[in-house]
This record gives structure tokens, sequence and C-alpha cells, in this order.
């Protein structure tokens, strides 16, 4: 008898202990799974309800990129990082204090109450393109641009984006920079704006702007208000200027054709290379007082430039100071090719007027008489931070 209940002890002590271990090991599998899970929840994609609601914002904390679908819903981005969107958005906004990067596969962002991306604040963004995205808004005075950008602003990318604006299309209030892509702007003020500066390395544009075409408009900061074009392709119609800088519109290539009441305005307009067409209703080139860089000055050392005018009082290349030509081809078809204040060098260049090449730079000011000539002298120098040496005459090194 005793043996039969020492059994049955072993037996019964034999089951805890299976019980426990089965029990063991579906706590283990447990915590297990759930460590897993939220592994993948910090490391992988947000999905889109967390992500993408009427005014929910973003709550990834860890991962690298977050991908994103909509159904014309409003996303607010509060954290940096890098984001993946594609599908139909309401709007998007940026409000984070870090870096963050919008890559924009097939979007379709349609606001009919404000800017479709509103950048109030980040570090920086860049806009990545992919494939091919709309935006369109109707916006306001205050956040005037359908993509509007409190901070410094960058577009890369092979993809496209088309952008329609009840006021500007493409605006940043700091710096703004496109380095690639195709872009299709139509605005009823300016089509693509930034404040401190606008350059564009490549890409393909066609914009068609109420207002200005490219503009920078920083007057306060001489070392700033700049746009600098260093290749690319523009089929710009506007009806204000195509390409205005308050202090330097640059130019170093590309190809450029220009349909509007003025071409290229700025303070100082320097042209070293590139293909350039404009049709204008008032002045081709204009140099004028827009800044206190130093005397209006309009140079030109390379390229190949075609400036067609309409009737009445309208200049080519008019210069409220200096034109300077130490290089490239000009054809100009005008009434009045040249207009200037101070000096008039050739320096180099071939000029062809009304189909006729001459070496004088007439001057068509009013009560200015004939300052034309090909007197030799040291070109207007560009400094790097945006400040100028007004010099004349031929090409600074």
């Amino acid at each position: 008898m005793e043996e039969q209940k020492n059994k049955n002890v072993k037996k019964i002590i034999l089951g805890v202990i299976i019980v426990g271990v089965i029990i063991g090991l579906a706590v283990c599998f447990v915590i297990a799974y759930n460590n897993t899970k939220f592994t993948n929840n910090q490391t992988n994609t947000i999905s889109t309800n967390t992500l993408i609601n009427d005014n929910t914002s973003s709550n990834d904390t860890n991962s690298s990129s977050t991908t994103s679908t909509s159904n014309s819903k409003n996303s607010n981005i509060t954290k940096g990082g890098s984001y993946d969107l594609s599908g139909e958005y309401g709007s998007i906004t940026v409000n984070a204090s870090e870096e963050v990067t919008l890559n924009l596969n097939g979007v379709v962002i349609t606001n009919s109450n404000g800017p479709a991306i509103n950048i109030e604040k980040a570090k920086k963004v860049t806009i990545v393109l992919s494939g091919t995205n709309k935006i369109t808004a109707q916006t306001t005075e205050d956040l005037d641009g359908a993509i509007y950008s409190k901070a410094d602003l960058v577009f890369s990318g092979e993809g496209s984006i088309e952008v329609k604006s009840n006021y500007d299309g493409i605006v940043s209030k700091d710096t703004l920079t496109i380095k690639n892509g195709t872009y299709i702007v139509t605005s009823d003020d300016d089509g693509i704006r930034g404040k401190d500066y606008v350059e564009i390395e490549n890409g393909t544009f066609t914009i068609n702007a109420g207002g200005d075409g490219i503009k920078s408009s920083n007057d306060e900061d001489t070392s700033l208000g700049y746009v600098t074009i260093k290749g690319g392709t523009f089929n710009i119609t506007a009806k204000s200027d195509g390409v205005q800088g308050i202090t330097k519109a640059t130019i170093t290539g590309g190809t450029i054709n220009i349909k509007s009441s003025e071409g290229i305005e700025a303070t100082y307009v320097k042209i070293d290379d590139g293909t350039i067409n404009i049709e204008a209703s008032d002045d081709g080139i204009n140099a004028s007082k827009k800044s206190n860089i130093g005397t209006p000055t309009v140079e030109i050392n390379g390229g190949n430039i075609t400036i067609k005018m309409g009737q009445g009082d309208t200049d080519a290349i008019d210069a409220n100071g200096n034109i300077y030509i130490n290089g490239g081809k000009l054809d100009i078809t005008a009434n009045s090719p040249f207009d200037y204040d101070g000096t008039a060098q050739n320096n180099g260049g071939t000029i062809i007027v009304n189909g006729t090449q001459t070496n004088t730079i007439t001057n068509q000011m009013m009560g200015g008489g004939m300052k034309g000539g090909q007197q030799g002298g040291t070109p207007g120098q560009m400094e790097q931070n945006g400040g100028m040496q007004m010099n004349g005459g031929r090409r600074g090194r």
C-alpha cells in the first residue's frame, strides 16, 4: 500500500512539472511574439490609419521610413524622418524640429482651403519626386503657395509634379533648391518663388504664371535675393518677369525660353552660358536698381542669346547702369536694342541687330545720346557671398 502511495505522489509531481513546463513555454512564446511585434512596429512602416487621418499626427518616433496612402485625408507630420507617400490626400502639413523627407510617388493632393503641402516648421524639407504627382490648391494671400514652406526646401528625384494654384505655385519663405525632376506649374501669380534664393541645377520646367515665372524676393540682405540657373530646360510664360532676382540673376547653362513682359531682371544680370530665347513686350534683359549691391549691370560672357521685342517703348537690353558684352552671341530684333545710363563695352561678343552684325552698342536712352563703343576694361566681379565689385569691362576670373 505504501508503495502504491509513493507511485501516486510521483505521478502527481510529474504531472505538475509537465503542466508547469507547458505553461512556461506558453508564456515565453507570448512574450517573444509581443517583443517581435513591438520591434516590427518600431522599425517598419506605420499603417495608413496611424499616419494619415483627419487632424491626426504621426507617432513614428524611430523608423527611418514611413509608408502612407490615403483617400482624401489630411496628414500632419510632427516627427523628423523619411515618409513615402502615394495616393490621394486633402493636405500634408509638416511641423517638426528635425529634417523631413517627403518621397512623393503617384501623389494627388487637392485642397480648396489652403496649401496642398504646408511646411510650417522643419530644419529642412526635401521633396523627392517619383512617378507622376499632381498638386492643386485654392489658398490665401497669407499662405500663398500650393506648396508653401517656411523652411529650407529642396526638390530632387526623376519624377514629375504638376502644380496648380490661385496664388503662387511653389513658395519657400527661406531657400529653394531644385536639382532635378519635371515641373508643370500654372499659377495666378508667381510660378516658383524663394525668398532668400532660388538655385536650379537641372530639370524640365513648364511655367505659366500670372506674375513672375521664377523669382527670389529678399530685399533686406544684399548677400541673398538671387536666382541662379545652372542647367535645365525652361519654357516660361509670364505676365510680368520671366526670371527675377532682387540682387542677381545668374545663368551658367541650360535652355531657357521666355515669353513675358520682361525676360530677365535683377540689379545684376550675369550670363555665362546657355541658350536663351526671349520674347518680351517691355524689356528683354533689365538691370534695375532693385538692391544696394552696386551699379545695375548686364554682363554677358557667353551663351547664345536671342531677343525679340514688341513694338513701342521697349528695349532688348536695358541697364540703369552698365552693359558689358565679353563673349557669346547676341541676336536682337528690336527698334531699341540697347538702353543704358552708364558705360557699354563690347569686349569680344558677337552682336547682331535686326539681321546685321555690329561691334557697336548704341544707346537709345532718351536724351542720352550715343554712348556705345568697344572700350576695354575690367569686368563686374561677383563675390561668392552675394556681394559685388563693379569695375566694368572684361570678364572677372
